[in-house]
């Protein structure tokens, strides 16, 4: 399934103004924002985060990379295009959890 046709699969984000990505120390790593350019990976994020308890886990990061579908090659191919997409490649190799802290509209 390519990923236009996933993010129709799953949940709207319109409720939400952004997602903060948090490290193991409370800091904030990184911000998705409901903005043109990144809706997709806040509706990807977000479902990933309500159905693995609030965290990006690297089962979570490697289901991520699958709903990229297409993307995940373009990734891989120019590092740093594609910055939400690299962070989940990172993720779904380690062993590491990462919380999401969701901002509403």
């Amino acid at each position: 399934m390519n990923f236009a046709d996933r993010l129709k699969q799953l949940p709207s984000a319109s409720h939400l103004a952004a997602l903060h990505l948090l490290g193991a120390d409370g800091q904030v790593l990184a911000t998705i924002e409901n903005k043109p350019g990144q809706t997709g990976s806040l509706v990807v994020y977000a479902a990933l985060a309500a159905l693995y308890g609030g965290s990006i886990t690297p089962a979570a990061a490697s289901l991520g990379l699958e709903w990229y579908a297409e993307h995940v090659a373009d990734a891989r191919a120019f590092p740093g295009k594609h910055p939400n997409i690299d962070r989940l490649l990172a993720w779904a190799q380690g062993t590491e959890s990462y919380r999401v802290q969701p901002v509403a509209a």
